[in-house]
Order: structure tokens, then sequence, then C-alpha cells
């Protein structure tokens, strides 16, 4: 490494610019493209330089995945509160939100469900947050308290909403929505017109059928009233 670029960089700052190395890398090229020495050169760093603050490749791929989770949860948090307190609003706008951070971020959403370090506690309790933001917005749509359980047709409804917006954003990204969309350029005009409007339907849909299919609440069953007593007629 020369003195020059030693010199620009700190600890906290060669991390971020490998960090948005990988980010750029993996947006152009893939995983397949990716290689430390590529993020280094692309850094102005020596090849030793990822190493020394990542360990490895995965230890950087877990670490850029880490922050992908981060950023996503920040942007479904972003979608509940845009929905104030519609609880189809909410999942509505997470789910704009889960594509915009796709669209905004496509090295690192490619990333998050890849080959990183799966046993990282850093990266599963990233992971986790997100989640939970999703799951606890499908509890939201049918009353279930924070933390409990969801029914059977509940956690349908959860795995399919999560499937729609993740298969859109990977089809945005891939460019095999690009026709419709008017190009590259496009993607986000496209996805801003579509996502609310198809999760709408879908979240309507979902929300009629799972109460549909809930078993009917039995009614309380009153205590009867008490009988009068016909007086009792004088014995003669």
């Amino acid at each position: 490494m020369s003195s020059s670029i030693r010199s620009s960089y700190h600890h906290g700052t060669l991390r971020q610019a490998l960090i948005d190395a990988t980010e750029s890398l993996l947006a152009e090229r893939g995983l397949d493209g990716f290689s430390l020495r590529e993020v280094a050169r692309r850094s102005g760093v020596s090849p030793a330089a990822p190493a020394h603050h990542f360990g490895d490749a995965q230890g950087l791929l877990t670490a850029v995945a880490t922050l992908a989770f981060d950023g996503l949860t920040e942007a479904l948090q972003a979608g509940n509160a845009r929905g104030g307190c519609d609880a189809v609003a909410r999942m509505r706008e997470q789910g704009v939100g889960y594509v915009d951070f796709a669209l905004r971020f496509p090295g690192r959403f490619r990333l998050m469900f890849g080959p990183c370090d799966q046993a990282d506690e850093g990266l599963a309790r990233s992971a986790h947050a997100a989640f939970e933001v999703l799951e606890n917005g499908v509890r939201g749509l049918f009353g279930v308290a924070p933390g409990e359980a969801l029914e059977p047709a509940q956690t349908s409804a959860l795995l399919s909403i999560w499937s729609v917006v993740h298969g859109f954003a990977h089809l945005l990204i891939g460019g095999q929505l690009d026709q419709p969309a008017g190009g590259a350029a496009g993607r986000h005009a496209f996805a801003a017109a579509m996502v609310g409007p198809m999760l709408q339907l879908q979240l309507d849909g979902l929300v009629h059928a799972v109460q549909a299919a809930a078993p009917p609440k039995r009614a309380a069953v009153q205590p009867a009233a008490p009988r009068a007593r016909s007086p009792t007629k004088p014995r003669r």
C-alpha cells in the first residue's frame, strides 16, 4: 500500500471502503465474480488488507450481509411508519420498502440469502430482526399479540406476502421486468407504480381468506334467568 493511500484511510473508513467495493463488485458480477483481490484493487489497498479486517472472503461477505439485513429492517420499519395505524397499509408499505431496498442495494440483496457464515451470531441477530418486523406486521393483520404463535393459515399468509415481494424484487434487479419497466432506468418508477396496488390486492384477499377459514367463535352461554315461582296456594 502506498504511503499516500495508507494515510488517507483510518480503520473505520478503510473498512467501509472495502464494504462499498464489495457491494459494487457484487452488483456488477455477482458472487461468481467476487474476489478479495478485486475488492482490494478497487479500494486502492494491498491484497492483504481485506483479510486483515475480515479474516477471509466469507468473513467479508458475512459482514456485508449483516449490514444488508440491518438496512432491510430500517426499510421495513419506515414502511410501518408510512402505513400508520392501518395494519393493511403497514404491510403494503413494508412490501414497497422491501422492493425499494433491493433496487437501491442489489449487490447486498443478492448476498443476504447466499453463502455467508450462517453460524455468525451478528448475522443471525440481524436476519431475525428483519423477519420479526415482517412477522409482527402479519400479526397486526389478524389481531395476534406480539410474540404469540401464528396459526397455520396466518403463517401461510406471511410466507405468501414474503414470497411475492422477494420474487418481484429479484425479477426487477435481474432485468426480467425491464421490458414493461422501460429498461433499467425505469425500474424504480415501475416498482413505485406496481408494488403497492399489487400488494393491496393480495392483502385484501389474504385477510378475507384467513378470516373465512377461522373456526367460528362459540357464543358465550348466558345463564338462564330464574323462573318466577308461583304463589303457594294456602292449604285448606
